[in-house]
């Protein structure tokens, strides 16, 4: 197993982990204290949370990558919590992308992803639920431009979001889990969130290679895994 295949969600999960430490010590009187989570979301109650995954929700939407949204929601509402609403917010960006792809720009969309858009249309279409879940599973690859790529597509929309929101799982916990070790300073959930996202990454890169079906999601992810 390759560990460029990891590096790129250990490296955001490094500096997620270093920018909640910040916060957490107030190593900047600015920015970093007066965090959004801080002043809007934690001990505001129910207001907070709805506030919390209609603005993660948005951004997943956006292209926001979803480990910042749930990493945050670790950090402000601790493990079991937080990863509840992260889920719940990832998993109504997810749809929004997709209906919003679907029903606003198929035809734009199809043209600049091109070769992409019809790869993953393939790789999806035989069986949606199971070959979007092993996406979501293998460490590698982009949740916006997927959500996208599936919504131009000719996939139908429950087995895809269905997949994607039971693969989000095993990330969501790893970054959640981060999230709230940060700001209780239990060290070992940090850690453990980094074998964590090991783990879960090597489970998701043997069950790509064996369940594909002689399908591909192309030569860059077959680079990195």
């Amino acid at each position: 197993m390759r560990l460029r295949t990891y590096l790129p969600g250990l490296l955001v999960l490094a500096a997620l982990i270093a920018v909640g430490v910040a916060v957490e010590r107030g190593v900047s009187s600015g920015l970093l204290s007066q965090d959004w989570v801080d002043r809007e979301v934690r001990g505001t109650g129910l207001k907070g949370e709805l506030l919390f995954v209609a603005a993660g929700a948005l951004a997943t939407a956006l292209a926001v990558p979803r480990n910042v949204v749930s990493f945050l929601g670790g950090y402000a509402f601790g493990l079991a919590q937080g990863m509840l609403l992260a889920l719940v917010a990832e998993g109504i960006g997810c749809v929004l992308t997709f209906c919003g792809a679907r029903a606003f720009a198929r035809r734009w969309v199809s043209g600049r992803l091109g070769e992409r858009a019809r790869r993953i249309e393939d790789f999806l279409a035989a069986n949606p639920f199971s070959m979007t879940l092993l996406i979501r599973l293998v460490p590698v690859g982009n949740n916006f431009l997927t959500n996208v790529a599936a919504g131009v597509s000719r996939v139908r929309a429950l087995p895809f979001l269905l997949g994607s929101l039971l693969g989000y799982l095993p990330k969501t916990f790893v970054f959640v889990l981060a999230g709230s070790g940060v700001d209780t300073g239990a060290h070992l959930r940090v850690a453990m969130a980094v074998v964590v996202f090991l783990i879960s990454g090597a489970i998701g890169v043997f069950l790509y290679r064996r369940y594909r079906h002689g399908k591909s999601l192309g030569e860059d992810v077959e680079r990195a895994i």
